[in-house]
């Protein structure tokens, strides 16, 4: 079972019948999303590690140590992952810890990813100097009080989140002045001919793959279709700089299959 869910610390929203938010290519009233990508993830829970793999070819590991290269994370460091349910980026925090002190508050919408997160054998074989709080809540209200946290990542994530702009509002409240903002998202293809070729990828053999492994078709379809939705570099990093991060950079992974984004709380 997840953690039970703690107070809100974040202020109330509220989201219109007229806001629209989008699902893939479809776009749908906002107060549907979330409840609609919970239902891609209960989908695909049990086999998204596995998918992972089969998807980048092994790829998404890299891309993860490159993010975790780029936090450097320090001894004593508390860390709250995003959408981290299965526990990937989690790990890897720890394991560079190397046993030294850290604490790693994993939050997820979704129970059944944080459910394939805690039954992974892995955590128990860590050194217990690195402790986990696992908290099933919502990137745009955490449950998290102002200024308690040295970094925030989020992984492959913030492209299912109903407004992007509330959810960085919240990472840039919860974190700590001089706090670090690290995300990893699928990105805009930067370079000629990799372009086709990774369309061809995503609309044709992911979901195809998705069908065979995952018995599901359309929660890979739908996946495929988000990263097309979701904002190009530049874009995404003026977003970045409009929640009051500061020194904002982006890195591309793979030609920009992917890229790493980073900002400051200055």
């Amino acid at each position: 079972m997840a953690a039970a869910v703690p107070p809100r610390y974040g202020p109330a929203r509220m989201t219109t019948p007229d806001d629209t938010a989008s699902f893939g290519f479809q776009d749908i009233p906002a107060a549907e999303k979330a409840a609609r990508v919970k239902g891609v993830f209960d989908s695909v829970a049990g086999k998204y590690d596995l998918m992972n793999d089969l998807m980048s070819a092994g790829v998404h590991r890299l891309w993860k140590d490159a993010m975790i290269d780029w936090l450097d994370p320090a001894p004593g460091v508390k860390v709250i992952d995003v959408g981290g349910g299965t526990g990937d980026i989690a790990l890897r925090i720890a394991r560079r810890l190397r046993g030294r002190p850290g604490n790693v508050t994993i939050l997820d919408i979704n129970h059944e990813m944080l459910k394939a997160g805690r039954l992974r054998g892995e955590f128990g074989k860590l050194d217990p100097a690195v402790g986990f709080d696992w908290v099933c809540a919502d990137a745009e209200a955490l449950p998290i009080p102002d200024r308690s946290m040295d970094a925030y990542t989020i992984a492959f994530c913030i492209r299912n989140v109903t407004h992007i702009d509330r959810a960085l509002a919240e990472a840039r409240r919860v974190l700590k002045p001089g706090g670090r903002f690290l995300c990893l998202e699928f990105s805009r293809v930067e370079v000629p001919l990799l372009d086709t070729a990774y369309d061809l990828w995503s609309f044709k053999a992911l979901p195809e793959l998705g069908a065979r492994v995952a018995g599901d078709r359309e929660s890979y379809r739908y996946l495929a279709e988000s990263i097309r939705r979701f904002p190009p570099q530049k874009d995404f990093a003026a977003l970045i700089e409009q929640a009051g991060f500061g020194q904002v950079k982006h890195r591309n992974l793979s030609g920009g299959i992917a890229a790493l984004h980073s900002g400051w709380v200055i």
